[in-house]
């Protein structure tokens, strides 16, 4: 990486700062495993629930830094061919029509079987170099000259096999096609691998890399990213819906409404004009907070006491 990223990721209260102006706000766990990711050239684990500000670390990360972000969306039977490279078939058939016609002078210009068979497999060749060779994601990143920011999204997502497959590329930076060899990285990139813990990571996948988990925030923390992502709403507003989404969360819920969830709920409540929380409001917005039915009816249930305890937050 350059001198200009080093400066930006010198210290935990840089990248926090950093950070903020980019609307992202961390806590100082975030900003060390960002800074010890950078420093060590370890990959960083991010491990939390749907909608804690997994993905937008590594988007935010990449625009902080001006570097190009290089996204791997995961998911069962993902495989090399798409992950990493495959070969550009259609290139290859149109330069085989071209040349086909070559192949007899190749011939020609041999004394004997030996040759022809040795000039054929030279001619073979060909074929497999690095003008036919289509990156995917992971060599993109490898390839790239400044570095890059490398988010593999929802790793939980894909089989074992592939985790393995990735163990190679974590480790060492590099990867190795059989028909090229190894192709090192001319920069290693801020790699950041995402999982919503549907299921368990390897053990080895889990030595190359720093662990992450990003909880949901604290009353504090989530006012301070509304503020920074709805800079439009009052305070006083902030202040209370702040509230009202920390109480909900104490309820049992299916699913409980994620930061994300919390920004779309204020720029939805911006939007109507409201200056203050009230039960026909809750009634009518509900849903961007909640997701299931029966989430939404023990909400209802329980309306009173959480708009109460929402308005007594500003007083």
């Amino acid at each position: 990486m350059s001198d200009s990223h080093a400066s930006k990721l010198c210290d935990v209260p840089t990248i926090i700062s950093g950070l903020g102006e980019q609307g992202y706000i961390c806590s100082e766990e975030i900003a060390t495993a960002l800074l010890l990711s950078y420093h060590l050239e370890k990959p960083v684990l991010v491990e939390g629930s749907a909608g804690v500000g997994k993905t937008e670390l590594a988007l935010t990360t990449a625009h902080y830094l001006g570097l190009p972000l290089i996204r791997m969306q995961c998911y069962e039977g993902l495989d090399e061919s798409k992950a990493l490279y495959e070969w550009k078939y259609g290139k290859q058939l149109l330069y085989t029509q071209i040349l086909k016609d070559k192949v007899g002078d190749l011939i020609d210009e041999t004394s004997d079987l030996r040759q022809s068979m040795e000039k054929l497999h030279d001619f073979g060749d060909v074929f497999f170099s690095p003008q036919f060779l289509e990156p995917r994601p992971l060599l993109q990143a490898l390839q790239q000259e400044e570095g890059a920011v490398l988010l593999i999204d929802e790793i939980d997502k894909s089989d074992e096999e592939f985790e393995a497959f990735l163990l190679e590329i974590l480790s060492a930076y590099q990867v190795s096609i059989p028909e090229i060899g190894t192709i090192k990285a001319k920069r290693p990139p801020i790699v950041f691998l995402t999982s919503n813990n549907q299921r368990d990571m390897g053990d080895a996948l889990k030595r190359r890399c720093l662990h992450l988990f990003i909880p949901l925030p604290d009353a504090k923390l989530e006012a301070q990213i509304v503020a920074a992502r709805v800079p439009d709403i009052e305070a006083r507003l902030r202040t209370q819906l702040v509230a009202f989404v920390q109480d909900l969360r104490k309820l049992d819920l299916k699913k409980m409404p994620s930061i994300s969830e919390t920004i779309d709920w204020a720029r939805s409540i911006l939007l109507l004009n409201a200056s203050d929380l009230d039960a026909n409001l809750l009634h009518n917005t509900l849903n961007v907070l909640l997701k299931h039915e029966e989430d939404i009816a023990l909400a209802h249930d329980h309306m009173k006491e959480l708009l109460t305890s929402a308005q007594k937050a500003v007083r």
